[in-house]
C-alpha cells in the first residue's frame, strides 16, 4: 500500500530552512509560486515535503535542511512516532562509535541490510544499555535508520541526534518530572567532592549530566540508575559516548524501592533526585535499613534520598546532592535533620539563587554530607554559605545564561557563583576550627545551635551580612568613587548613542543570498573551531592560561575562565580576527564577538564557537554581527528548555567584502553601544546598592539642606 506524500508544518519549514517562523510566514505573502497547503487546516495548515525543498532548493536554501532537522522530521512522519526513543537512542551509541569508512559503508547498504545491521548493533549493546535487548527494527524503519545514520555523520559525537531524541520523549518538563541538571551546576556538584575519586554513583540519573560531570573530573567507574526506562537509556549512552575509558553501568528501576546496587558502595554519590514525592515507598519501606538516621516521613522523600546516598557511600566518602529548600526547614523531617546534624554526616548547606536549575523559580540548596567513620574525627560545625550575591550583586551579575523567570533579566554568572561556593567549602573542609566566616556569604555554625525546636538549616536563617565593619568614611569614598566612574561611563554611552549612519533598506526588505557556515567551511572561507569534551577536568596538564567563556562575550570582559578547568594541549587558542559565538542561547548581553588583544592567547572555553575567517573573504565584523543575530541564532538551535547553537547551521549572507566592511563597521559600532550600557547599567546599580547599604546600615547619612543648613548656623 503506498505511503501518504509527507506533509510538514509552517515551523517545521522554518527549521528545515534555518529561518524564523516570520520568515516562513514573509515567504508565503510575498512570493506567489510558494507551495500551498495540502492538508491540516487554515489556522494549522500543512504543506507537502517534496514540494517545499524544491522550493527552497530553487532559493538557495537547499543545504539548510542539516541532518538533525531531517532527523527530527523523519521522526515526527514515522508511524511509530515517540516510541521510536528507546530503540534509537542505543543506536545512536553503535553508530558514533564506528570509523568515518564504517559509517560510509553502513548509508550504501541496501534498505533490508541496513535493517539488519542495525539489529545486530542494538544486541552488541545488551550488557551496556537497558533494554537494549528488546529492540527490532522493521522496513518501516528504514527512513528513521537512515536520517539517524547522517544525523551522526555529521556530528559524530552523537549529541545532535541524542538532543533531537531528547525533545520528543525526554525534555524537561513538570508533567514528566524530568528536568535535566544543567552542566554548570552538574560540573560544581562534582568539583564540591573533596580529593580525587574515581567510584561514583547517582541512584537518580536522569540523562547522565552529573555522572559525566564525574567522569570529567577524573572518575573511572560510574553507576547509574532511574525509574523512567527511557532516561536511563539516554544516560547509559550518553556516559558511555562522554566517558569511552571509565567502567559504566546503569539500570532502570526504581532505586529506593528495588536498589540495582544494594551492595555497591562507592567514594562519592552525586544526586539530582525527584521533588515532592509522596508516593515513594514510605509504608513499604518503613524497617529498611538504610534509614539509619530514622524512618523519612511520607512528605519527606529527599531526606530518603540522602539516606539512601549515604548507605552507598564507603566510610569517609562524601555525597553532594541537590534539593528543595523546603527540605532545610520542613517541621516533619526535624529528627532526621537533628541526626544528620548530631552524628556529623552533614557537612554543608549551599543556598543557590533562584534560576540556577529547574524548578527556576526556587533557589535550590546544595547539601555535602560525609558517612562518618567509626574512629573519624568529630565534627562540631555545619558550614553554610548563600550564593544568592553571586547573582544580584552588579559587579559580578552580568554574563551566563539561564532559562525560566529569571530570563533575560538576570543570567547567573556561574564563574563568581562556582568560585563562591567552593573557596568558602574548600577553606572549611580543609579546617573547619580555623575556618572564618565571610559576613554575608558564609558562615560555620556550631553543631550545638543548631539542635533546637526546629532544626532550621536553611543558609538565609545562619548567615549574618552587615556593613557596619566598615568605616563611614571609608565608606562614602566607596560609594563616590563609584558614583563618578557611572558619570564617565554615562558620558561613554552617549557617545556611542551618537551613531546614526544608517538609512532605510527601500520599501521592502533586502533579501541576499546566504550559505551556511559549513558551507562557507567546505569552500576555505572559514574554520570551525571548538573544544572536544575531553579538554574537560583534571586529566592532563592543566592550563596556565585564562580561559575564555560564553558568559564572557554576553557581559563583554576578558577571558575570566578557571585556567584549572582546561588541558593546555587540548583547547584552541583564540588569535585576533576570530569571531566568537556562545554554544548556548538565552539570557541578555551579546551572542558573538570579535576577538581582540584581551581575547588573543586566551583558551577557547567549552561553550563558545569559535570561526576563524579568511581575511581575503570574510570581514570579521560583518560575520560576527551576522552570526550573532537574534533571527539566526534561533533558526540554528535546538531544545526548549536549553537552546544549543549548531554552528554549522548558521547562515550568512553571500557579500562583496567592501560591502561586508560597512555592514562590519555598523556592526562594530552597536557592539561598542551595547558593551557601554551594560557598563553603565552595572555602575548605577553599584551605586545605588553602596547607597542603600550605607544609609540603612548606619554607615552613611543624607546631608541636611543648604537653608536649613543657613538657618541652624544663625540660631547657633
Amino acid at each position: 500500500m503506498p505511503q501518504p506524500p509527507a506533509q510538514v508544518t509552517a515551523a517545521e519549514i522554518s527549521r528545515i530552512a534555518g529561518v524564523t517562523r516570520a520568515t516562513v510566514s514573509n515567504w508565503r505573502r510575498r512570493h506567489d509560486d510558494f507551495p500551498a497547503p495540502s492538508g491540516g487546516t487554515d489556522s494549522s495548515p500543512l504543506y507537502d515535503l517534496v514540494d517545499v525543498r524544491k522550493w527552497l532548493g530553487a532559493r538557495g536554501h537547499a543545504s539548510t535542511a542539516d541532518p538533525a532537522e531531517e532527523l527530527r522530521t523523519t521522526l515526527r512522519l514515522h508511524p511509530g512516532g515517540g516510541g521510536m526513543t528507546g530503540a534509537l537512542l542505543p543506536l545512536v551509541l553503535a553508530t558514533a562509535r564506528r570509523t568515518p569508512e564504517e559509517r560510509t559503508a553502513l548509508a550504501g547498504l541496501s534498505d533490508a541490510e541496513l535493517v539488519a545491521r542495525a539489529d545486530s548493533a542494538v544486541a552488541d549493546l545488551a550488557e551496556l544499555v537497558p533494554g537494549a535487548e528488546a529492540v527490532h527494527f522493521a522496513a518501516p524503519d528504514v527512513d528513521v535508520l537512515r536520517a539517524l545514520l547522517r544525523c551522526v555523520q555529521d556530528d559524530t559525537s552523537g549529541e545532535a541526534a541524542l538532543a533531537v531524541l531528547a525533545e520528543r520523549e525526554l525534555e524537561d518538563s513538570a508533567a514528566s518530572g524530568t528536568y535535566r541538571t544543567p552542566a554548570q551546576l552538574a560540573d560544581l556538584v562534582a568539583r564540591l567532592v573533596p580529593g580525587p575519586y574515581a567510584r561514583v554513583m547517582d541512584p537518580a540519573c536522569g540523562s547522565g549530566s552529573l555522572l559525566s560531570a564525574a567522569a570529567r573530573r577524573g572518575a573511572t567507574a560510574a553507576y547509574g540508575q532511574d525509574s523512567v526506562p527511557v532516561q536511563a537509556q539516554r544516560s547509559a549512552v550518553s556516559l558511555l559516548l562522554a566517558a569511552p575509558d571509565a567502567d559504566i553501568t546503569v539500570r532502570a528501576g526504581d532505586s529506593l524501592r528495588a536498589d540495582a546496587f544494594g551492595r555497591v558502595t562507592v567514594d562519592a554519590v552525586l544526586c539530582n533526585p525527584p521533588y515532592g514525592d509522596r508516593d515513594w515507598g514510605h509504608d513499604e519501606l518503613a524497617y529498611d535499613a538504610r534509614w539509619a538516621y530514622g524512618v523519612p516521613p511520607r512528605a519527606e522523600s529527599e531526606l530518603a534520598w540522602v539516606q539512601h546516598a549515604l548507605a552507598h557511600l564507603v566510610p569517609g566518602g562524601h555525597a553532594v546532592l541537590l534539593l528543595p529548600p523546603a527540605t532545610a526547614s520542613r517541621a516533619s523531617g526535624r529528627r532526621v535533620r537533628m541526626e544528620l546534624v548530631r552524628s556529623g554526616a552533614l557537612r554543608a548547606v549551599v543556598a543557590l539563587p533562584p534560576g540556577a536549575a529547574a524548578p527556576f523559580h526556587v533557589g535550590l540548596q546544595v547539601w555535602i554530607l560525609r558517612r562518618p567513620e567509626p574512629a573519624g574525627p568529630t565534627h562540631t560545625s555545619v558550614l553554610f554559605v548563600d550564593t544568592s550575591e553571586a547573582a544580584s550583586d552588579p559587579s559580578t551579575r552580568t554574563g551566563g545564561t539561564t532559562s525560566g523567570t529569571r530570563g533575560a533579566r538576570t543570567p547567573l554568572d556561574w564563574t563568581a557563583l562556582t568560585e563562591m561556593a567552593l573557596t568558602q567549602w574548600s577553606s572549611f573542609a580543609k579546617d573547619p576550627e580555623a575556618y572564618a566566616d565571610e559576613p554575608g556569604t558564609a558562615r560555620a555554625v556550631p553543631v550545638v545551635d543548631l539542635l533546637d525546636d526546629v532544626v532550621d538549616l536553611s543558609p538565609a536563617r545562619h548567615v549574618r551580612a552587615s556593613r557596619t565593619d566598615i568605616a563611614p568614611a571609608d565608606l562614602a569614598r566607596e560609594a563616590d568613587d563609584v558614583r563618578r566612574r557611572l558619570v564617565t561611563g554615562a558620558k561613554s554611552l552617549g557617545k556611542a548613542a551618537g551613531y546614526t549612519d544608517w538609512s532605510p533598506a527601500g520599501p521592502a526588505p533586502r533579501e541576499w543570498r546566504t550559505a551556511t557556515a559549513s558551507d562557507l567551511a567546505r569552500g576555505g572561507a572559514l574554520t570551525l573551531l571548538r573544544t572536544a569534551p575531553d579538554a574537560l577536568g583534571s586529566a592532563g596538564e592543566a592550563s596556565a592560561t585564562a580561559v575564555l567563556t560564553g558568559m564572557d562575550i554576553a557581559r563583554g570582559t576578558a577571558p575570566s575562565g578557571d585556567p584549572g578547568s582546561l588541558r593546555a594541549d587540548a583547547a584552541p587558542v583564540i588569535a585576533a580576527g576570530d569571531v566568537l559565538v556562545r554554544a548556548v542561547a538565552g539570557g541578555s548581553g551579546a551572542m558573538a564577538r570579535v576577538a581582540d588583544g584581551a581575547d588573543t592567547g586566551a583558551l577557547l572555553g567549552p561553550q563558545v564557537h569559535l570561526f576563524r575567517p579568511d581575511p581575503a573573504r570574510l570581514d570579521p565584523w560583518f560575520l560576527a554581527g551576522f552570526l550573532g543575530a537574534e533571527e539566526n541564532i534561533a533558526g540554528a538551535s535546538t531544545g526548549s528548555t536549553v537552546l544549543h547553537v549548531s554552528p554549522g547551521r548558521l547562515r550568512v549572507p553571500l557579500l562583496p567584502l567592501e560591502e561586508q566592511r560597512r555592514y562590519g563597521e555598523a556592526f562594530r559600532r552597536v557592539h561598542a553601544l551595547r558593551a557601554e550600557a551594560a557598563r553603565a547599567t552595572e555602575l548605577a546599580e553599584e551605586t545605588a546598592r553602596l547607597l542603600v547599604g550605607g544609609l540603612t546600615g548606619g554607615g552613611l547619612i543624607p546631608s541636611a539642606p543648604a537653608a536649613d543648613t543657613g538657618a541652624t548656623a544663625e540660631s547657633a
